[in-house]
Formats: structure tokens, C-alpha cells, sequence
């Protein structure tokens, strides 16, 4: 999650379609007239609804009875959502199992598919409940923080193939049963054993098999795809393809501290710390080792293994140098979303309790959604249990994951068998960060090499469109307006080598499909084999005939540099990340005791949300 949760990648909003503020506050006219927000909204609404074709029901039988979900009784919905099936299953096949994982299946909603396929998509934690993706990320409606009500999902990813929610392991969400997993071995078999009974409630014997998910998601799905591939069984577990944002794969020193200063660089003036603070984490990147880490194995191809149990020789002061910057970032924006720093105040009330770093459930605001008795009804979930978007019991005896980091041998195993494996960054996510994921990647060993040969720096491109047909609404006075509402255009850098791709997402908070929900999108269109690379310049299904620019006309890829030396890909000047940011702010730099510790307790709840 959130690894769970947290701008050209906003999702579409009924109240966003004309959300910007009038030029007149600054003496200024509009080059376009200002028109209502309640009439274009309801253009919208009305023109995107009455066009939508949902296709006949594709799952409905005697077996899936009992989880049909009505389309048209989800609370605050007010639209069909179309064919869904929601329930609790069991994680294996034995009379007495009292252990069950609760799901949410939509199929396609494309008309006329005959792809055989599924998408499994999990939320991280660990504890944390997928339908927090499907609510808020990639789901067909959505409901996003500080906004009204739920909205239809242009960007829903079963508009391209059937998609499966599930809240796992056992503990997580509306799943119950007792918690008896230690490590991700004990997850991936729990959950194998569930996924033969989705299989044949719904007749997917045979489908192809893709696994999507974000942050500790990176340990959850590399693990359960690589078990899936060790059963050797297609029927069920025909695996081909996975795809994990901003996750979680190394030695967390690695992921974090390591390259903190750097992104603080690149992010300077989201994070204007003062000369003095400035200059005491600069001091810690070079005396902790960490500059020179960067410059040496952040490099294509790498010089080798980096050091095994790193982070056990690493100071206790610097490897909580990644505490003290978020803790100071707290400071002078009391408002900072280490999940997505470009975030400042007013703080949004969020439907499921959690938008960003601080918790915030307003006065008035009611239970969080899915812990509504309405709502729990509509989907067959369990009345009795108490939802929450991250469980706050463990889902781990003794709240320990005794596995090893999924780059070290499952990650490899799942790159090597399927050719197909996308790892996805966003450059605002401060909970992971992004040369912190290449520096694990630069760690790991598959197709027989140790990683990338090369530097990333291809252009990432999301194609031009307009969210539908939508858009000759507004065709007389603003016809590029809707298209505004996701990113288009080159959005970050891609890299494939080996069947291994990565790829930076810009303007992307660690919550990948709900900053940028377009970007996502064409990411699932290269997992699932629609395009043939993310510098693609075909256009997106949905819109098959929208004009697209030339290739030759991309450049290379944009947003932090990808090496060590900040020499790297994109628009990023050489050595840009190695600028030191300035500010007015007159506090001083922190001592290595009390503020180290104060920082590290600050972190607590932070955690708890992987």
C-alpha cells in the first residue's frame, strides 16, 4: 500500500472537469470562457454514461450466483458499475477450513473480448486491503481523496481484461481465519489454495495469468507468481506477466537513506530546507558512505555484487537519515505526504481515513467506506468485521517476515520464465525511492547477467487522447480540455533488457495508477501484450484512431537521473541532484541523539502502512 495509498496524472472527477480557478484573481482574463461546473459535469457524466456499452454478463452461472454483485446497489454509486462477483473463499480445499480470503472480480468490460486472461492486483502493507487500488487507483469507479462521491473510472483497468482484487493474506481487510503465516512462502501457498478455488468457481482453467501490485506488494507477488510457476499446473496458474509499483525488493538502507540526499536535491524546492540542514544531511550522504555507494554501484553495467548485509555496517545515525529529512520536511510543511511530497496544505478528508501520511477522518465524516454496514451488504462481505484499509493486527506471527528480499532468487525465477516482468517507479514517492529501486535492480542477477547493461534513459510516452468520446462536448471552446484531466505525452524513462523493464513515472506519487492513472494504463496495455515496448507511439485501444505524435520526435526520457554520477537519462542537467537546496527557514541542523530517535518514532505509523 499504501502500499497502499497517496499533476498530470489526476483521475477523472465528476467536480474536476472544470476545477481551475479563474485568471481574474490575479487581474488576468481566461483565454477561454469560464463555463459552470455543474452543467459540464453533468454533460459529462450524462454523455460518458449514455454511451458506455456494458457487455451481457459473462460469469453468471450456478456456481457464481451467490457472489453477484448488483451493479446498480453499490452505495453512493449512482451509475451501473456492470457485472461483478464478491466473497469470501477459502485457501484450500479441506471440510474444516475456517481460513478465507475475500475478493472482488470484475470482468472485462470490453465488448466482444476474447482474450483468456485475468489480472490479480494486491495492495501491499503488509495488512493493507487491495480495495483501496480498486477504489482509489485503478477500479472501475472511483472515489479519490477531497473529492465528492465516486465517479466513473475511464482509466479502469478491466476496461482492457478481467480483473481480481483480493485482500491477503488472512487478516487483511474483510479476509479472516487465524494468522498462521511466518514468511512469503506460507502467503504464497494460503494463497495458491485460494486462487484453484477462484479458478474453478469462475472457469478460468486455462487463462493466462498476470500479477499486479505495489509496494510490499513486491514481496506478496514475486513470491506467489514464482510458487505458481513451481506447481507446474497451466490449468490454474498459467502465469505470463507481472507488474509491481514502487516496491519493495532490497535491503531497506538501500531503498531508502542511501539515496535520500539525492532525491532531496532533485526535489529541492518542494523541500526548501535551510543552508545549515542542508548541510548536515549533505555531510552524512558523504561521511555515511552513501555518495560514493551511489557512484559506484548505481553505474550500467554494475561493477558487481553490492556488499552482502550492507545495512548491518551502516551506523545507526545514518542509516536513520531518511527519518530525519521526512521528520524536518514535516516542519515546514506540516501537510508533507511522504507518498507523495509534492502534496502540501489543506489536508483532503479521505473516504478510506488515510490520505497520505497522516491519518484524517473529519468530524461528520462518517465510517470509512468499506466499513459501512450498506456497503458490506452490497458486496457479501462479512457484517461483524471491522474494515480497515491497513489491519492493525499482525499478519505475520509475531509480526515478523522471515523471507528474504524477492530480488535475491524469486524476482529472477519469474523475469526468466515469462520474458515479461515491469517494475515501475514514481519520481514524488518518498516512502521508496526510485534510485533506490535501480540500485536493487542493479543487485540482481537474471537471464545470466547482473543487471541493467545499459542506462535507462528511453523515452517513457503516454499517447494522446481525450478520456473517450467525451470531449466534442467541450469541442467549440476548449477541445484538448478533458484530455488535461491524465498525463499525455513523455512521462518518465523505460528500459527493457532481458524481460525485465523500468520505468519512472513523473509527477507519480508512489501510488502509481492514482497519480497517473493514464501512464498505468499503458503500462497494462505492454504487460498484457498490446504494445510491443512503453516508447511506443501507438495509440491506446481505447482510442484506436487518435492521432499520435512521430516517434523520432520523443527525445530521451524525462525526470531523475538514473545514475549515480545524476549523468543520467532525461531533461535532468548533469549533475542537478548534487545542488544542495537553500531556504529562509531558520532552523538549525538536528543533533545525531534525541532527533534521530525522536525521527525514527515519527516513523512508526509510516510502516504500518506497507
Amino acid at each position: 500500500m499504501r502500499w497502499p495509498t497517496l499533476a498530470s496524472g489526476l483521475l477523472l472527477s465528476a467536480a474536476a472537469v472544470d476545477a481551475r480557478r479563474s485568471y481574474q484573481h490575479v487581474g488576468k482574463k481566461d483565454p477561454a470562457p469560464k463555463r459552470s461546473a455543474a452543467s459540464d459535469r453533468d454533460g459529462f457524466l450524462a454523455h460518458y454514461l449514455a454511451t458506455r456499452q456494458l457487455p451481457e454478463p459473462k460469469f453468471a452461472n450456478e456456481n457464481t450466483t451467490r457472489f453477484a454483485v448488483n451493479g446498480t446497489g453499490i452505495p453512493d454509486v449512482d451509475f451501473d458499475v456492470g457485472e461483478s462477483y464478491a466473497g469470501y473463499l477459502p485457501i484450500s480445499d479441506l471440510p474444516d477450513e475456517n481460513n478465507e480470503l475475500f475478493f472482488w472480480f470484475f470482468p472485462s468490460s470490453a465488448l466482444n473480448s476474447t482474450e483468456r486472461e485475468i489480472l490479480l492486483w494486491l495492495n501491499g502493507g503488509p495488512g493493507c486491503s487491495s480495495f483501496e487500488g480498486l477504489l482509489q487507483e485503478n477500479g472501475p469507479f472511483t472515489w479519490q481523496y477531497g473529492t465528492f462521491k465516486p465517479v466513473p473510472n475511464p482509466w479502469a483497468w478491466n476496461r482492457l481484461t478481467n480483473v481480481v482484487w483480493v485482500e491477503q493474506p488472512v487478516g487483511t481487510g474483510f479476509s479472516r481465519g487465524t494468522v498462521t503465516a511466518r514468511s512469503e512462502e506460507d502467503v504464497a501457498a494460503q494463497f495458491l489454495g485460494f486462487w484453484r478455488n477462484f479458478i474453478d468457481t469462475f472457469s478460468l482453467q486455462g487463462y493466462k495469468v498476470y500479477i499486479a501490485g505495489e509496494s510490499y506488494a513486491g514481496l506478496y507477488c514475486p513470491y506467489i507468481a514464482s510458487a505458481m510457476l513451481d506447481a507446474n499446473d497451466p490449468a490454474y496458474f498459467n502465469v505470463s506477466g507481472l507488474l509491481i509499483y514502487d516496491p519493495v525488493l532490497s535491503d531497506d538502507v538501500v531503498q531508502t537513506s542511501t539515496t535520500t540526499v539525492p532525491f532531496v536535491d532533485y526535489h529541492r524546492n518542494l523541500m526548501p530546507f535551510n543552508d545549515s540542514f542542508s548541510a548536515y544531511i549533505h555531510g552524512l550522504h558523504d561521511t555515511c558512505g552513501f555518495a560514493e555507494f551511489n557512484e559506484r554501484y548505481l553505474t550500467y553495467p554494475p561493477p558487481g555484487p553490492q556488499p552482502p548485509n550492507y545495512a548491518e555496517g551502516v551506523s545507526e545515525e545514518c542509516s536513520s537519515l531518511w527519518e530525519v529529512v521526512l521528520t524536518e520536511a514535516l516542519s515546514i510543511n506540516p501537510c508533507f505526504d511522504v507518498y507523495q511530497v509534492a502534496t502540501t496544505c489543506p489536508l483532503l478528508w479521505d473516504v478510506l481515513g488515510f490520505p497520505g501520511t497522516l491519518g484524517y477522518l473529519p468530524e461528520g465524516a462518517g465510517t470509512v467506506y468499506f466499513d459501512r454496514d450498506d456497503v458490506k451488504r452490497a458486496i457479501h462481505a462479512d457484517p461483524a468485521t471491522e474494515w480497515a484499509e491497513c489491519a492493525e493486527l499482525d499478519v505475520f506471527v509475531d509480526g515478523r517476515d522471515t523471507s528474504d528480499p524477492s530480488s535475491w532468487r524469486v524476482l529472477p525465477h519469474v523475469i526468466d520464465a515469462t520474458q515479461k516482468v515491469i517494475i515501475g517507479h514514481g519520481t514524488l514517492d518518498m516512502i521508496l525511492l526510485p534510485n533506490g529501486t535501480l540500485l536493487a535492480i542493479q543487485n540482481t542477477t537474471w537471464g545470466g547477467q547482473l543487471g541493467f547493461r545499459e542506462v535507462p534513459a528511453e523515452p517513457f510516452f503516454v499517447p494522446h487522447h481525450t478520456l473517450g468520446s467525451a470531449s466534442d462536448i467541450f469541442a467549440e471552446t476548449d477541445p484538448l480540455r478533458l484530455s488535461s484531466i491524465a498525463a499525455q505525452g513523455v512521462a518518465g524513462v523505460a528500459h527493457t533488457e532481458r524481460g525485465l523493464t523500468y520505468v519512472s513515472i513523473d509527477l507519480a506519487g508512489h501510488m502509481v495508477p492514482q497519480y497517473a492513472p493514464s501512464a498505468a494504463f499503458r503500462q497494462l496495455e505492454f504487460l498484457l501484450g498490446r504494445v510491443d515496448s512503453l516508447s511506443s507511439v501507438a495509440p491506446f485501444a481505447i482510442e484506436p484512431n487518435y492521432p499520435q505524435p512521430p516517434a523520432d520526435t520523443l527525445g530521451s526520457g524525462t525526470g531523475p537521473a538514473t545514475t549515480g554520477n545524476a549523468s543520467g537519462a532525461g531533461t535532468n542537467p548533469a549533475g542537478a541532484e548534487n545542488t544542495p537546496g537553500t531556504s529562509a527557514a531558520t532552523k538549525m541542523a538536528p543533533g545525531s541523539g534525541a532527533a534521530v530517535s525522536a525521527a525514527i518514532g515519527a516513523v512508526v505509523v509510516l510502516v504500518s502502512f506497507w
